[in-house]
């Protein structure tokens, strides 16, 4: 009953809506999901490859493993591609994130920084929660140590 419970509320932010400034938009990778903050008039900001000369380092399933990363405001439909995206607030139902100025601001903060990027630790989607609640939360993977 509880996991069915859970299921629920998470699935009542997830939607197909046009996004809100603030939003965290979830972009469905093969294999893995890639995470971005929608800031506005089209724009995410997300993380990224630091260099943009080729793609992160990764084992056969197509997962980044290590690499330093950047942080990037970009058009929504040039990082999503031919991915599909949902807007998913998932924490919402039990964190309250920051107001939407304060994220937002947040987020531009470290536009052009490099970051460091492991899907075993510091993914974007930690990156993206901490920014919207301060807190890094991560489903894809076990919090390390």
């Amino acid at each position: 009953m509880c996991k069915i419970l859970v299921y629920l509320c998470i699935t009542l932010y997830v939607s197909s809506r046009d996004p809100n400034r603030g939003d965290l938009i979830e972009i469905k990778r093969q294999g893995y999901q890639h995470w971005a903050l929608y800031v506005g008039d089209g724009y995410v900001i997300h993380v990224t490859a630091a260099d943009e000369k080729g793609p992160l380092k990764s084992d056969t399933t197509g997962t980044i493993l290590t690499r330093k990363a950047k942080v990037k405001k970009q058009l929504l439909k040039h990082v999503a591609k031919k991915d599909e995206w949902c807007v998913n607030n998932k924490h919402d139902w039990y964190r309250v994130p920051f107001p939407v100025k304060e994220i937002i601001r947040r987020a531009e903060s470290w536009i052009d920084k490099e970051v460091p990027c492991d899907e075993l630790g510091s993914n974007c989607e930690r990156f993206m929660t901490k920014l919207c609640y301060g807190d890094a939360i991560s489903f894809q993977v076990s919090a390390p140590g």
